[in-house]
């Protein structure tokens, strides 16, 4: 049987670890993460939260021993997971370009071949259109916090 772990924060840790768990810019991982290394501090053991999130003991031990070693930077997953993006930022200027410069309008599947064509990005339509999507809400909340903060 592995041993118990017990994880002490200070209340400066416990106050940012709090607002991590808050944030929703910050990854779900990161979240729950956090939020296991605060029921640890607080008594709680690895089975315990293991069964709170649904998830292996393993799991939970990981992100405090990740805690011990690295510290607050151990809770972010490491660079390099999942599929790396086929585009950068600058293919969507050139579509946003596109866009307000031309007089036509375009659809998704036009657009997408435009990009594969003159800038040999292969983008599905339908990838493309979330892509378009995702920056307009972005840019939107970003205007509204601007907004909000005069």
């Amino acid at each position: 049987m592995p041993a118990p772990l017990r994880v002490k924060l200070s209340r400066l840790e416990e106050e940012t670890l709090g607002e991590l768990q808050k944030a929703s810019s910050v990854p779900y991982r990161t979240r729950n993460r956090a939020m296991m290394l605060r029921l640890n501090a607080q008594g709680r053991n690895v089975p315990e939260i293991a069964q709170i999130f649904n998830c292996h003991e393993h799991t939970v031990r990981a992100a405090i021993q990740r805690w011990q070693d690295r510290g607050l930077t151990g809770l972010w997953s490491a660079r390099g997971r999942g599929a790396k993006p086929k585009w950068i930022p600058e293919d969507l200027e050139y579509i946003e370009t596109c866009l307000n410069e031309e007089e036509r309008t375009y659809n998704s599947i036009q657009l997408a071949r435009k990009l594969q064509e003159e800038r040999a990005v292969d983008l599905s339509s339908d990838r493309l259109r979330r892509i378009l999507k995702k920056k307009i809400s972005l840019e939107k909340n970003q205007t509204e916090q601007q907004e909000e903060a005069k």
